[in-house]
């Protein structure tokens, strides 16, 4: 089978829009390809590698900058580096996509809504009440891609069929060889559907 190529793919959305749960079934999709992978989720990244950093501006461009100093090693050396964080600034995310090169950028468009539905922690209703300052979608801004490589929506496909909708996209692009006997063109969504079931996941 022919091997991987490095590559950086880089989940951006605001705060409980499905980014990490995506990030970790792409994961395991790519495990099961054989393909090493290292994922960098944003909660995890701020108690190591950004610890003492806060939320503004400057700190969560640091922050981007980090994430991406590190992804932009791995993908040289031929990892599938994937980061899920906020991200929320345009700039500072084309800055990283400018020094990386092998960038996906996968924009997760779950509604601002169904992002405050799902938000497990709390942080949204947090931010309304005035208790939390400078949450993203709230009283800090979001500053969506205008050309991601790949859009996704949380609240519509569930995260299974996210997941596989940028395993696709790895695959035309080159970066992840197609299973044997698949077909490496454009993947409508119930062909990605029936091989998901076929797989098990879903």
């Amino acid at each position: 089978m022919p091997s991987s190529r490095g590559v950086t793919v880089w989940f951006t959305g605001l705060p409980s829009s499905g980014k990490s749960t995506v990030a970790q079934k792409l994961a395991r999709l790519l495990a099961d390809r054989g393909v090493a992978t290292e994922v960098f989720d944003g909660d995890q990244v701020r108690s190591h590698l950004s610890k003492g950093l806060g939320f503004t501006r400057e700190d969560r461009d640091s922050n981007v900058e980090r994430i991406g100093l590190v992804c932009g090693l791995l993908t040289r050396n031929g990892v599938v580096a994937i980061a899920a964080c906020v991200s929320p600034y345009r700039a500072a995310r084309e800055a990283v996509r400018e020094r990386i090169g092998d960038f996906v950028e996968v924009y997760v468009a779950t509604p601002l809504e169904a992002c405050e539905r799902r938000d497990p922690k709390g942080r949204y209703a947090a931010a309304r009440r005035g208790d939390l300052a400078r949450f993203t979608g709230i009283d800090d801004p979001y500053e969506a891609p205008d050309h991601p490589e790949v859009r996704l929506d949380c609240s519509v496909d569930p995260p299974e069929l996210c997941a596989a909708q940028v395993l696709a996209f790895l695959e035309r692009r080159g970066y992840v060889p197609p299973l044997a006997g698949t077909p490496s063109g454009g993947d409508d969504e119930d062909a990605l559907r029936k091989r998901l079931e076929d797989l098990g996941y879903l």
